[in-house]
């Protein structure tokens, strides 16, 4: 099999077991009881598939430079999981929103920082920044063209590591049991992933320049 078949094959499968983990824990923890979920028990799902997905683009896009592949091959994977990405983080708060909403909670910021423990809200605000920074990266084909948006990439790479954080602080599902050790796997390669491409992208650089 040759690598531009193996890369797109390993990144779909890869991003499928993740998604999968992550409704499994979701599922398990809720006993599979699932007839009349309510939004408090349903949002927290599509956190965990967001980040799931995140971290399999990230670990698609280090085996692209380490196979030496060109971008076009990954770019309906890219294209598709992007879509679920957006998907997953507008309903993740958006369904909490509702919820609180409709309990007579009023309005984000307040009805988020009023629903988690106190001591906490700073991580839920980390969540709302989060959330800003990956809907502003969606606007990439317009707002590309700017000289500032090669360094509001690397904000993106940082929220990743707070999205792990804000998870890994508020999430039921990630505070005890198997699942908070594949966190904690994700957190890892994520960090080894990021190193690498950057690494790569000097080297890159590196050859340009001097060439």
């Amino acid at each position: 099999m040759s690598k531009h078949k193996f890369v797109p094959i390993c990144a779909w499968s890869v991003t499928s077991l993740a998604v999968f983990l992550a409704i499994i824990v979701w599922g398990q923890s809720l006993n599979w009881h699932l007839s009349g979920i309510s939004n408090y028990l349903l949002f927290p799902i599509f956190g965990l598939i967001a980040f799931s997905i995140l971290w399999s683009q990230y670990m698609s896009l280090a085996a692209r430079q380490y196979f030496k592949i060109d971008s076009s091959v990954l770019k309906i994977y890219f294209n598709v999981t992007g879509w679920l990405v957006l998907f997953s983080i507008l309903l993740h708060p958006g369904l909490l929103v509702w919820q609180q909403w409709r309990n007579g909670d009023g309005l984000p910021p307040g009805s988020e920082l009023h629903y988690v423990t106190p001591g906490l809200e700073f991580v839920v605000i980390l969540g709302m920044i989060n959330l800003t920074i990956l809907l502003l990266f969606e606007f990439r084909r317009w707002l590309s063209k700017y000289s500032w948006w090669h360094y509001f990439l690397y904000i993106v790479d940082i929220a990743i590591i707070s999205i792990f954080y804000h998870g890994l602080k508020l999430g039921s599902q990630l505070q005890t049991g198997w699942y908070r050790y594949i966190w904690i796997f994700y957190g890892l390669s994520y960090l080894a992933a990021i190193i690498y491409i950057y690494r790569q992208r000097y080297v890159n650089h590196q050859k340009v320049t001097s060439g």
